[in-house]
């Protein structure tokens, strides 16, 4: 049934065959389907497990279902997001709920398993290594640089507080002196507080990638804050290691002598992506293998998302899991 190939929602089916749709959906749930002899319905809230769809390249990451409900997804790369993608999907990330699901897959599959892609949670860390003890496992590269970005982001949102502060101040100091209140603009018309608001996307970029706007408004912050010049270089040079380097020995010398640079430059928002590196390094290195990421698994996440948004919510996890299940396991 078109139902069981596509994540839509009956209620979208409405106007353009001027039916009923939450009768369809009913109709379609008790009996136009096999939901009601599905045989994982008994445990479908908990856990799913396709044993079926392990692949040697697998990705495994965390999403939000429901009212904030985590789930634990194991997703198989060769299928590319469709059918046969969907692994495992588990309730919580807790490592031993996880592991005695997956662990129900037999062991002379699980040991075929050659490469895991993986976030840096603790708890991830521990599931592949009790159920896929043979697995080499990679750390996302965008997960790496994610926490150089947030640490950029962090050192310019503590300038722009410092800056509204000091504009609180002097408008105080105008309204006290009763004289008028005149901002200083630098030469592209942005006031100190609007150059650090305005200059937030431009730091996720790669310099080639701004726009003649960007590159003034760069150029003026930079001038003003050379701390962000700093911690900008650190971040973008990071970018071109992963984006740049092929062999892993030469990543291995560029990424320890960037974690020097960080040490040196002393800033404390990059204390987290330092003692990450120090301590995950072999895991970070393992993505020059093959260059694998988690990009499959995030696009798996954004599917669910997406179909959970077509439905208007989820209401009945059970039956949205079996719909999940048709389409993608």
């Amino acid at each position: 049934m078109f139902l069981d190939s596509y994540p839509i929602s009956s209620k979208s089916l409405e106007k353009h065959y001027h039916i009923d749709g939450d009768q369809l959906g009913q109709q379609y749930k008790d009996h136009l389907s096999d939901y009601q002899q599905w045989n994982q319905k008994a445990h479908a809230q908990d856990w799913l497990l396709f044993p079926e769809n392990l692949g040697q390249q697998l990705s495994i990451d965390e999403t939000a279902l429901s009212n904030g409900e985590l789930y634990t997804i194991v997703t198989n790369k060769a299928a590319r997001g469709r059918k046969g993608a969907l692994v495992a999907m588990i309730k919580g990330t807790q490592a031993e709920a996880v592991n005695e699901v997956l662990l129900q897959i037999p062991q002379r599959l699980r040991d075929k398993v050659a490469e895991i892609t993986l976030d840096m949670a603790a708890s991830i860390q521990l599931v592949v290594k009790r159920c896929f003890p043979r697995a080499v496992r990679v750390i996302d590269r965008f997960h790496v640089q994610k926490l150089a970005y947030d640490a950029l982001q962090e050192m310019r949102i503590a300038h722009r507080w410092d800056a509204i502060n000091e504009e609180t101040n002097a408008i105080d100091n105008a309204r006290w002196e009763k004289t008028p209140y005149v901002p200083f603009r630098f030469d592209n018309g942005d006031t100190k507080k609007q150059l650090l608001a305005r200059s937030r996307y431009l730091l996720f970029k790669s310099p080639d990638k701004w726009s003649s706007n960007q590159k003034t408004r760069a150029k003026i912050l930079f001038a003003q804050y050379p701390d962000l010049h700093k911690a900008f270089s650190l971040t973008h040079s990071l970018r071109l290691i992963f984006s740049l380097t092929k062999d892993k020995a030469i990543a291995y010398t560029k990424l320890a002598k960037w974690y020097n640079e960080v040490t040196d430059s002393g800033f404390k928002a990059f204390n987290t992506i330092s003692a990450t590196i120090y301590t995950h390094y072999k895991e970070i290195l393992n993505f020059f293998d093959n260059r694998s990421t988690n990009a499959s698994a995030e696009s798996f996440n954004a599917k669910l998302k997406a179909f959970r948004t077509s439905l208007r919510g989820v209401r009945d996890i059970s039956f949205f899991l079996f719909r999940v299940a048709k389409i993608y396991a």
